[in-house]
């Protein structure tokens, strides 16, 4: 086994530019990781920055990438221009390690230039993402195949869930041995619960009214619309808070507005907030709310139950992927089952999904002992399990073992 000198993250989201679970592993796992041996980080952006042992490079969109082409497809070529920039660039590293698709093709292509192994991490996979199509057109294609192309020359492979290295295996051609599981993580110390509720008072939130919390993307894959159409059989006397911004396409904007106002209609207490918060206005967010909902039809792991699970909230998510890792049904919070048609991630009986999600939430809003249990339960697990520091070390441990 050689000697671990340096490492080089290739990644599309770092600060200040996040937006969803990627971003916040690659933000933490770089962190941890420069603690431990020198990080280069390199990432989709204007960054520039040198502190110590971790050093950003940001590289910004070449404009040609966008001119005489289809707009869907942007994205996708964007994702290969600066993957070719990325690799290009004289690496002093010993291991290349990429997040998301958006730099896959970096790694394989920086690991032929620079003779060094690389490693990617599954945050989520795009044959499990159809609905993709409707935003990207063809250019779900390109981004389809070059996961595909990257996965299957990995050195190795880092699934956040066991069921994300089954799916792993089951899509792509891969040795069992390349795929290793490593956990998302949380950082302990920041994400716990808090007392102040300034933040709840400015978004219009009633901090002595109970409220059910949902935070992501407006996004099929996250399931938000479930949970508007749920609101109805929701008790009325419960807030509901959507932190929910960034719609996929503008169809599901459409859709969602539409839904929001109509289930707002002679309902007090529904509250959009559309605009990305600071997180330590999320944190108290988490912390008051009586119930953290997780609607997802997709989460390979599911990293804001993590979350919500350290501010010591009770959680009701859908029993889905990666998602049954992290909450544990009766424990940590309530699992709602989802059957899904075969092929989709459309619910086989979508009201009756809707329904069962308004059922737990009540069961849960109204006993205060089940919360303060689930609450309890839900902090310990996340000390037990998912520190950013033990996460680091396994990571440094595979890199390691790639070296001869």
């Amino acid at each position: 086994m050689g000697e671990l000198r340096k490492v080089a993250i290739f990644t599309k989201e770092y600060p200040p530019y996040i937006y969803g679970g990627a971003g916040v592993h690659v933000e933490y796992l770089t962190r941890e990781l420069a603690k431990l041996v020198p990080v280069k980080v390199r990432c989709f952006g204007d960054q520039e920055q040198s502190a110590d042992n971790l050093h950003v490079q940001g590289y910004g969109m070449w404009d040609e990438v966008k001119r005489n082409t289809d707009p869907r497809y942007v994205g996708a070529v964007d994702a290969l221009a600066r993957s070719l920039l990325m690799a290009k660039d004289n690496l002093d590293a010993d291991v290349v390690h990429c997040h998301t698709w958006y730099t896959d093709m970096a790694g394989l292509l920086a690991g032929k230039l620079w003779g060094i192994p690389y490693v990617l991490t599954i945050h989520s996979l795009e044959p499990l993402r159809p609905w993709k199509v409707e935003q990207l057109g063809n250019g779900y294609h390109l981004s389809t195949w070059i996961e595909k192309t990257a996965i299957e020359q990995a050195d190795a492979i880092v699934a956040v869930s066991k069921e994300t290295k089954e799916d792993i295996l089951r899509l792509f051609n891969i040795a069992s041995e390349r795929v290793h599981v490593i956990y998302n993580g949380i950082d302990l110390e920041q994400y716990r619960k808090a007392s102040a509720t300034d933040a709840l008072v400015r978004y219009g939130i009633d901090p002595n009214r109970p409220f059910v919390l949902f935070v992501g993307r407006i996004a099929r894959q996250k399931g938000i619309i479930h949970l508007v159409n749920a609101i109805p059989q929701i008790d009325p006397r419960v807030q509901v808070v959507l932190c929910a911004g960034a719609p996929d396409t503008p169809e599901i904007a459409a859709e969602m507005s539409e839904r929001v106002q109509q289930v707002s209609a002679g309902r007090e207490g529904v509250i959009w907030i559309q605009e990305m918060l600071k997180r330590e206005d999320v944190i108290q967010l988490y912390s008051h709310a009586a119930v953290f909902c997780c609607p997802s039809v997709y989460e390979p792991f599911g990293i804001i139950n993590l979350e919500a699970m350290a501010c010591e909230t009770a959680v009701v998510a859908s029993a889905v992927a990666g998602i049954n890792e992290v909450v544990v049904d009766g424990e940590t919070g309530l699992m709602v089952p989802l059957e899904l048609k075969p092929g989709t991630f459309d619910p086989v009986d979508a009201a009756r999904f809707s329904g069962d999600l308004a059922e737990a939430i009540n069961r849960v809003v109204g006993d205060a002992a089940l919360q303060e249990r689930f609450g309890r339960a839900g902090r310990k697990r996340v000390e037990d399990h998912f520190s950013w520091t033990a996460i680091a070390h396994q990571t440094l441990d595979l890199y390691r073992s790639l070296l001869g």
